[in-house]
């Protein structure tokens, strides 16, 4: 007798409650059923069902082997789930949520990239720098900067997500450049109002603690002080993701290199109870490739 059809019939009789209806589930006799009940005994060396003219009922060992049964039977249907995901072609929605800078700068072309390879996968972007609650909200994947707080999620790390101090030749030309963090304070510094006060202009060998360089031109998005920045108004720190394209073109000029910032972590975050679906975990291995470690910087495909 296969042990594991024996255990599956056993089960059915238990919720069944009878060996016919266990038998008609089964599409065999109850004969039969009766057989892998009597295996299963043998080879457990004690009964399972108390049974009399009347009714059966289940022995004390019975019910401990019944409970044990339905663990190894429903972990046996999740591996075969798993396995049959897995082979099944990648479709359906994602949502997604990430940071603006990142997300529109590097993501959104890598995503159409990543659609391109499979055409049967929608996605829903949602660009934010607030931090999104991934299971109320409903997304399947994150991507977050700076450190976690929430370990119920799974975090795979991505390149760490540093900054660059840059101005363009026109403004160095008229301004002049600068050596040391002190002496910010004689130029136009533009401010990125959604940092955190405590990382605002924080450089490495500042000797006046953490000073923030005066600022005529303030916003809360990195694009406009980029376009500022471009423009030869004054000297912008963003994100190298954010100015790398900038930076090879020769459009900005990096400043102060010695003293930038510690780059902070940058992670990829999806649920530990989503089933893993082939379009989640061929986008988790999409995106690991393209921004993961190791990845090459800047990023390359055909969008980017």
């Amino acid at each position: 007798m296969d042990k594991l059809r024996s255990m599956e019939i056993f089960v059915a009789v238990v919720d069944a409650g009878s060996f016919t209806a266990a038998a008609e589930r089964f599409e065999i006799s109850p004969v039969m059923v009766g057989k892998h009940i009597r295996a299963l005994e043998q080879r457990l060396g004690a009964a399972l069902l108390s049974r009399t003219t009347r009714r059966q009922s289940l022995t004390e060992i019975g019910r401990q082997y019944a409970e044990q049964c339905r663990l190894i039977l429903a972990q046996i249907q999740s591996a075969e789930s798993v396995a049959e995901a897995m082979r099944a072609v990648p479709r359906g929605r994602l949502k997604i949520t990430a940071p603006v800078s990142f997300g529109a700068e590097w993501l959104s072309p890598a995503l159409t990239e990543y659609l391109d390879l499979y055409p049967e996968v929608s996605v829903d972007l949602n660009l934010s720098d607030r931090v999104v609650d991934l299971v109320d909200e409903g997304f399947d994947i994150g991507l977050r900067i700076g450190t976690l707080q929430d370990s119920s999620m799974v975090a795979r790390p991505l390149r760490p997500y540093g900054v660059v101090i840059c101005a363009a030749p026109e403004y160095l030309a008229q301004r002049g450049t600068p050596h040391t963090p002190e002496e910010l304070v004689q130029h136009e510094c533009l401010d990125f109002l959604n940092w955190n006060p405590q990382a605002r202009w924080r450089l490495r060998g500042q000797k006046n603690g953490n000073a923030v360089p005066p600022s005529r031109f303030r916003s809360n998005n990195s694009q406009s002080l980029r376009m500022a920045a471009l423009s030869g108004f004054g000297i912008i720190m963003q994100a190298d993701l954010m100015l790398a394209r900038d930076i090879a073109a020769g459009r900005l000029v990096p400043l102060l290199q010695e003293h930038i910032p510690q780059p902070r972590p940058m992670h990829l975050l999806y649920s530990r109870d989503r089933q893993p679906t082939p379009k989640l975990t061929t986008l988790i291995d999409f995106l690991l490739e393209r921004f993961g470690p190791s990845a090459p910087w800047p990023p390359t495909g055909p969008h980017l």
